[in-house]
């Protein structure tokens, strides 16, 4: 065994190590695989003619402000999405009727998510 002292912003530490065989080693057990996260249910398939909205990035919706059904105009706020801690709207790309909404406040949505359909 050597002795060791150290000095750290003023105060003297003490410590020993020990050398040991290499083959006195045992390997130790290989951590257990975290279990594969729960894959996101699949989204309602669009009708014929309908348009997705998808999810531009991963994140957490916030809140939906349209049910189906509902007429919307081009711009209009269709729900919140939040990711990195910022709140991005995702908005009507043109005038139409919502035909599904696919995700509910809480859900966690990957890129590419389908969050709501329009006829």
């Amino acid at each position: 065994m050597n002795a060791y002292k150290v000095t750290l912003n003023g105060k003297v530490y003490e410590f020993t190590i020990e050398l040991i065989n290499k083959d006195d080693i045992k390997a130790a057990p290989a951590p257990a695989a975290a279990p594969a996260p729960a894959a996101a249910p699949a989204a309602a398939p669009a009708a014929s003619g309908d348009k997705a909205v998808k999810s531009p990035m991963p994140g957490t919706i916030l809140d939906v402000k349209v049910t189906a059904g509902q007429a919307v105009k081009a711009g209009d706020l269709l729900m919140v999405l939040e990711a990195m801690k910022m709140e991005n709207e995702i908005l009507a790309a043109a005038d139409g009727t919502v035909a599904a909404v696919n995700v509910s406040k809480g859900t966690t949505v990957e890129t590419g998510t389908v969050l709501c359909t329009m006829a």
